[in-house]
């Protein structure tokens, strides 16, 4: 039986993108997002607010690092994932992330440069997780 895991989510930075490199030099970008759910309940409006991880490679996280900050609002295309690790006291962790393939910059109060516009075009070429499998940038 055949496996589907695409996540798509729209919303804000709750900080600056963090831009790191791989041994290899493969550009990795990590950030949380909050993404908002209003609801009605009764008569009044509730909001919810889910904080999601997300990682980012290559060109488009060097894109992310150079154009996005807190607040910045986005649309992303990706899949799920979930990382194990095992602490140095040997404690198990792991933890839930969304992979991103490809990203739309919203514009922050309608102010996206020329040069940010242009950047978000540029979808190509998303590295494959294969292409990572031996570069954890942590």
């Amino acid at each position: 039986m055949a496996s589907f895991n695409k996540v798509i989510l729209m919303g804000n930075l709750t900080k600056d993108p963090e831009l790191r490199y791989t041994p290899n030099g493969t550009a990795v970008a990590s950030f949380s997002l909050a993404v908002n759910r209003r609801y009605k309940q009764g008569d009044e409006f509730k909001d919810e607010v889910c904080y999601i991880d997300i990682v980012v490679f290559g060109k488009q996280a060097e894109n992310c690092g150079q154009y996005l900050g807190k607040g910045h609002g986005i649309i992303i295309d990706g899949r799920l994932q979930q990382r194990r690790w095992e602490t140095e006291d040997g404690q198990k962790r792991s933890k839930h992330e969304v992979v991103a393939q490809s990203i739309r910059f919203l514009s922050k109060r309608g102010d996206l440069s020329k040069d940010a516009k242009e950047a978000l075009i540029d979808d190509t070429a998303v590295p494959s997780q294969s292409d990572h499998e031996n570069d954890v940038p942590f």
